[in-house]
């Protein structure tokens, strides 16, 4: 009985999850009044809406745009991050330490707070409306050196000291030992972070300042306040269009994910 117990609120958890998304994919293929009356079926407008949407919008300027911006950013952010992290756990000193707790307490400041400094540094550097100026914003993300640090410390110093017995340096110990035995935390710190920036919305709102350079983010938003018709199902086209890549991503990693997950909380 309990474990009929059980499966039921596991169905009905897993039921609460998918069907939102089930809706999204749904709501994709009918049309806004379709959308409106509540249809959870397939429709017949799926060709309808993506022509709609992209003789509307450049998608995929957008969708370069974003995606260009989300490489280069979880690039430089997994190597400043992992880097930092390799050096403050296993280069500590009193000083590093110091320096540790402060960035954590950065963590606690509001982004919106930081908006005017921001956009006053990248005007200074005349970045505003590039993708640099939401890039270098982005690039130094004191979560992924919170998190990778915590995979490190599981990361055995016997291994370190006989690499610097054999002539290795930091950084080619760093490269050539410890970056692939930590396969598991550098994937789910890709996951992180490409969620971060590919979703990213408050600094593009900010930064970038024409059609040109807009992200996927921005035409949702925009997709809403257009105008005073209901176009639902360019909405929710759109939306769905822009999860598919995060989706197969996570299912690509997902298995890397789990362990890196799991080895980041072990202590």
């Amino acid at each position: 009985m309990k474990k009929i117990g059980l499966y039921f609120i596991l169905l009905l958890g897993s039921f609460v999850s998918a069907f939102p998304l089930y809706y999204l994919f749904i709501s994709t293929t009918n049309s806004a009044k379709e959308i409106g009356e509540g249809k959870l079926t397939i429709g017949k407008e799926l060709s309808q809406n993506l022509t709609e949407l992209f003789s509307t919008y450049d998608f995929v300027q957008l969708t370069y745009n974003t995606l260009k911006i989300t490489v280069i950013s979880v690039v430089l952010s997994l190597a400043i991050a992992s880097l930092s992290a390799y050096g403050f756990e296993k280069y500590q000193t009193k000083f590093s330490e110091r320096i540790y707790t402060v960035l954590l307490m950065i963590m606690m400041v509001p982004q919106a707070a930081l908006m005017v400094p921001l956009f006053k540094m990248m005007a200074g550097w005349n970045l505003v409306n590039t993708p640099w100026s939401v890039i270098f914003p982005s690039i130094t993300n004191i979560f992924l050196i919170f998190f990778f640090r915590q995979g490190f410390k599981l990361f055995p110093d016997d291994i370190i000291e006989a690499a610097k017995i054999d002539g290795a340096n930091g950084f080619k110990t760093f490269y050539a030992i410890v970056v692939p035995s930590m396969k598991s935390t550098f994937a789910s710190g890709t996951i992180l972070s490409f969620l971060s920036n590919w979703n990213a919305f408050l600094i593009p709102l900010i930064m970038l300042q024409t059609d040109d350079q807009a992200t996927l983010p921005l035409l949702i938003s925009g997709l809403s306040t257009a105008s005073y018709e209901t176009n639902y199902h360019i909405q929710m086209l759109a939306i769905a269009l822009t999860t598919i890549p995060t989706l197969f991503l996570f299912i690509f990693v997902q298995r890397y994910f789990m362990e890196g997950m799991q080895g980041s909380i072990k202590r």
